[in-house]
């Protein structure tokens, strides 16, 4: 077996160079003023309890593009969609002329311990699409998940399907017992209601380290090491760090809602077997008529490919199409290249569907 030869010259001045960048990166911090994320203007047009309904108004309003009111997900907060005005897919929405309602489920606390996936599905989400259609003077109206809040839409246009004109479903878990799905994996081993006894609501800090703990490697050490490089410059540092103040931003997660997302979706995979329940309400996705567009991520680490094709087939939608973007989870919407594709499959599949129905009336 051959020996490494290390070259003790050659070992130093790396050091000495790795420690000047550690050094230069430190300076940069010192100079540049606090991150801002989510700063493009909006009016918030309805308000209950925590959640807010915020909408976004395009400059020039394109009249064959109806609004979307996007749900996102619990486990993070929604302005991963307007990270930084060069990372923003929700401006690049805008600038195609599509309005934006946006659900900003806030924070929870002690107090909503016990909100249930009815709560937030068809309380606080159906409030909320009834207060979208009547600002925007629609009798249904467009829907678009984000991940955990994609499969929310989906449950949401199951048991209310006179209400959304058409779906849209961005990484979003439906198959729950894929081979590869490394996080449902993990949850089958939680105790969900041994951790909501504990706890009372989820903390957000918990669940993040448990997201890193899928790419220990990757998340951690080499993301570590190459701070030096990362805080080269003031773009790169100020990208870096809008990303990480929005990782770290995470709200705890009300204890019931939690609970039965664990059992209900990860452990016991209800959705795709037919027999979830919301609130007493079946959720049967062959309910579902709408054009629907699903779009997922090939290097998808948190949810992969493999669970959300399984949609394919279960609804009864005459006009489904997948879309594949070839980036990661959090890439889809802040990569300026992979950004740009997403927003062009939603505005070109929004157009295409209307160009359909006209065609067919």
């Amino acid at each position: 077996m051959s020996r490494i030869k290390l070259d003790p010259k050659q070992l130093k001045q790396e050091i000495i160079s790795f420690n000047q960048q550690l050094i230069d990166s430190y300076q940069l911090l010192k100079r540049m003023p606090p991150v801002e994320t989510g700063q493009t203007p909006c009016e918030t047009i309805f308000q209950l309890d925590k959640v807010r309904l915020n909408y976004y108004q395009p400059a020039t309003v394109q009249p064959n593009l109806p609004p979307i009111v996007i749900c996102y997900a619990l486990v993070n907060r929604p302005y991963m969609i307007d990270l930084t005005p060069e990372r923003s897919m929700l401006q690049k929405l805008l600038q195609r002329g599509v309005g934006v309602y946006l659900v900003d489920w806030g924070y929870p606390d002690a107090s909503d311990r016990f909100l249930d996936l009815d709560d937030y599905i068809n309380h606080y989400l159906d409030q909320c699409i009834d207060a979208a259609s009547q600002h925007a003077s629609q009798e249904r109206i467009n829907l678009m998940g984000i991940c955990q809040g994609g499969t929310f839409s989906l449950c949401y246009t199951a048991l209310h399907p006179d209400k959304i004109a058409r779906l849209i479903t961005l990484v979003t878990p439906v198959d729950f017992a894929t081979d590869d799905f490394t996080l449902s994996k993990l949850a089958r081993h939680v105790d969900a209601d041994l951790a909501v006894s504990t706890y009372g609501n989820i903390p957000g800090a918990l669940l993040n380290e448990t997201y890193n703990s899928l790419m220990p490697m990757r998340l951690g050490l080499q993301k570590n090491l190459d701070l030096p490089v990362t805080l080269s410059d003031e773009a790169s540092a100020r990208a870096f760090l809008s990303m990480e103040k929005w990782i770290y931003d995470s709200p705890d997660q009300a204890g019931a809602a939690f609970s039965e997302f664990i059992k209900d979706f990860f452990q016991q995979n209800k959705l795709v077997n037919n027999n979830l329940k919301i609130g007493n309400q079946p959720v049967d996705l062959s309910r579902i008529t709408q054009p629907l567009l699903n779009i997922y991520a090939s290097h998808d680490h948190l949810v992969p490919p493999s669970s959300s094709k399984a949609l394919k087939g279960k609804t009864n939608s005459q006009l489904y199409r997948e879309k594949e973007i070839k980036t990661g989870h959090i890439g889809l919407f802040v990569s300026s290249r992979t950004g740009s594709q997403l927003v062009d499959a939603i505005s070109n599949w929004l157009q295409s569907d209307l160009d359909h129905r006209l065609n067919e009336s």
